[in-house]
């Protein structure tokens, strides 16, 4: 049998750059190892959203030291003046409402952390729930997180399934990492 999931043949078939399949074999698919990991999943999600993942995995260094290294606590005590800095970064995705979006959701997860334990546990907590659920708690939840950013935020961190192709070489390594 062929591979026929769009992102995992666009990979095998060499269609996109390396960049891809470090994060296609590696991470997407794959539990985050704590709630930073997992929240600059979601900011990279949110830093996609409009455009091509090519150019969000190209600046990811750049987007993740611009971020205090995805710091929840760091990250939810930015201020205007940290706004106006990333809004001159040209290593980054340069956009307002992404940037206030990524100050927002720090803080909810915060809050979640204080009444969950960890955002991971919320997460872990909500399995179960439809797509359609998902999306509507995400949507409630958080700022900038629509369909297609939640829907890719839960798949590349192995919430709902989805990220892999049964045929893809890396759908058993995933399995086993969840």
């Amino acid at each position: 049998m062929a591979i026929t999931h769009g992102y995992c043949l666009a990979v095998y078939e060499g269609r996109l750059s390396d960049i891809h399949k470090h994060y296609h074999d590696n991470e997407y698919g794959f539990p985050a190892k704590d709630d930073n990991e997992l929240f600059g999943r979601m900011l990279l999600e949110i830093n996609q959203a409009g455009l091509s993942w090519d150019i969000v995995l190209k600046k990811r260094a750049s987007i993740k030291a611009a971020y205090a290294d995805f710091e929840i606590d760091k990250v939810a005590n930015f201020t205007e003046d940290d706004v106006t800095r990333l809004l001159q970064n040209p290593g980054i995705i340069r956009m307002r409402l992404k940037i206030l979006a990524a100050i927002h959701n720090a803080k909810v997860i915060q809050n979640l952390q204080n009444s969950h334990g960890s955002y991971a546990n919320w997460l872990t907590e909500k399995q179960g729930l439809s797509i359609e659920e998902w999306i509507k708690l995400f949507k409630k939840t958080f700022k900038f997180m629509g369909k297609e950013t939640t829907k890719e935020f839960l798949m590349s961190t192995a919430y709902i399934p989805g990220a892999h192709d049964p045929e893809c070489p890396i759908f058993n390594k995933a399995k086993i990492s969840q």
